[in-house]
């Protein structure tokens, strides 16, 4: 099966975790959120993120889910586990269940972990492969017991030194048929011309399509997950605000293009990487006075006023959108 067109996919929220911790500013008002997330228009779909971690834990995921159920922002949900201690693969895949019982009316899809293969982030965690291969199979199982349209799939990230290794490796052997079986998609996060020197934007589809090409030929290959699982882009963006490596500001107008090149570039490949969705990282700044890396990825800025992105944007899924 391949993609006919572009599902498309939005994070809705301001906070954006960062290696340090997170980078937050003023609260989101889930209104304006809703407002325009409607005037995007009905074919992109909020994808949020529950983290079962200290402090709070599974009771504070589930918190935080009601709160997004409530205010309309459930569609794609990422279900991560970042415990320091207490990792108890029984348990986890109770709370896996439980957020498809929970919430499965709402759900378009359920991803279990985000950046598994990230050494610093879900991949820091001993326990990264178990929480993934059982997580999926356990979601699978509770979509299918409870006859619910939800697929499942995980995250990744591309090849780089801060990347696990061997991490499609050791997934395939820590796998197996009923875990093959149950996922609907891979996820992919990656940036382009974000954490690096600048890049001309005529580089940009070119860095798009080798790190897609990489991921369905090498790494899914190495998996053993087949050409007819879809891909989906599940975080990508591209901040305002100023490079930390050139010291080069990084425009409203030029994120407006860079989001425009990079998302044709995923168009154009849909059909011959079998790749379904696209997802945006994110909807609106964490903090538009602050210029550092993590604080302008919105294509709004932190009182919800567009940037010339978020005109963009709606272009792009009224034109290559389902």
């Amino acid at each position: 099966m391949t993609a006919s067109a572009l599902e498309f996919g939005i994070y809705p929220l301001s906070v954006a975790g960062t290696p340090a911790g997170l980078a937050a500013g003023p609260p989101d008002d889930y209104p304006r959120v809703r407002s325009a997330l409607d005037d995007l228009g009905d074919r992109v779909v909020a994808r949020t993120y529950l983290v079962d971690m200290e402090p709070g834990g599974q009771d504070a995921a589930l918190a935080l889910g009601d709160r997004y159920r409530d205010a309309g922002l459930l569609g794609h949900v990422t279900l991560g586990c970042l415990r320091d201690t207490g990792f108890d693969v029984n348990r986890w895949a109770s709370l896996v269940r439980t957020v498809i019982g929970r919430y499965g009316d709402c759900l378009r899809s359920v991803q279990i972990t985000n950046e598994p293969n990230l050494s610093f982030m879900d991949g820091s965690k001993s326990y990264t492969l178990d929480a993934l291969v059982h997580g999926v199979i356990a979601a699978k199982d509770e979509i299918r017991r409870r006859g619910l349209d939800i697929d499942v799939g995980f995250g990744s990230v591309p090849h780089s030194p801060a990347a696990l290794p061997r991490f499609w490796d050791d997934l395939a052997g820590a796998g197996g048929p009923a875990f093959t079986e149950s996922v609907d998609f891979v996820g992919h996060n990656f940036y382009v011309d974000v954490f690096e020197d600048p890049v001309e934007l005529t580089a940009i589809p070119g860095r798009v399509e080798e790190v897609l090409r990489n991921l369905r030929l090498r790494d899914l290959a190495a998996a053993g997950i087949p050409a007819s699982v879809p891909i989906r882009v599940t975080e990508n963006g591209w901040p305002t605000g100023t490079n930390p490596l050139s010291g080069a500001r990084r425009s409203p107008d030029r994120q407006a293009e860079v989001i425009d090149a990079i998302v044709r570039a995923v168009h154009h490949l849909r059909e011959e990487l079998n790749i379904s969705h696209y997802m945006l990282f994110g909807l609106r700044d964490a903090d538009s006075s602050e210029p550092g890396l993590f604080h302008q990825f919105g294509i709004m800025r932190d009182d919800y006023t567009p940037k010339p992105a978020y005109h963009a944007f709606r272009q792009l899924i009224r034109e290559l959108g389902p």
